[in-house]
């Protein structure tokens, strides 16, 4: 069974990091592209970063950019969100997911992802 499990959420304040992990179980997704999303209360989910098969291209929201950064290590079947700088409005669930497509990036819809992990809680004290 595939699988999808985040880690690395919690609680930190204004201008401080966290580091988040996606573990793939159950298969390789060598050949997809990944991304991260996140639902603050009473909110969307909405698309925070994606990053390409190939680890090659990466792609981010506007309110994340130049903060967040997004990699994946194919030897550990890993992919991680690195967030610096982070502000109380970052305060949300982060969801990993596995795009449906194939070989391409850059979709930004949550229809458009068909693997979804369970989520990990980021709380950003202002």
């Amino acid at each position: 069974q595939v699988q999808l499990v985040e880690s690395g959420g919690g609680l930190v304040q204004a201008g401080g990091s966290l580091r988040l992990s996606c573990k793939i179980y159950g298969r390789t997704f060598d050949e997809y592209s990944m991304a991260w999303f996140r639902q603050a209360p009473g909110k969307e989910r909405t698309f925070v970063a994606c990053i390409s098969w190939n680890g090659a291209s990466t792609s981010y929201a506007d309110s994340v950019l130049g903060r967040f950064a997004i990699s994946r290590d194919s030897a550990t079947n890993t992919v991680s969100l690195q967030m610096n700088s982070l502000k109380s409005e970052d305060t949300a669930v982060y969801y990993c997911a596995k795009s449906r497509h194939a070989g391409a990036m850059d979709y930004r819809t949550i229809g458009d992802y068909d693997i979804w992990g369970q989520g990990t809680q980021v709380t950003v004290s202002s």
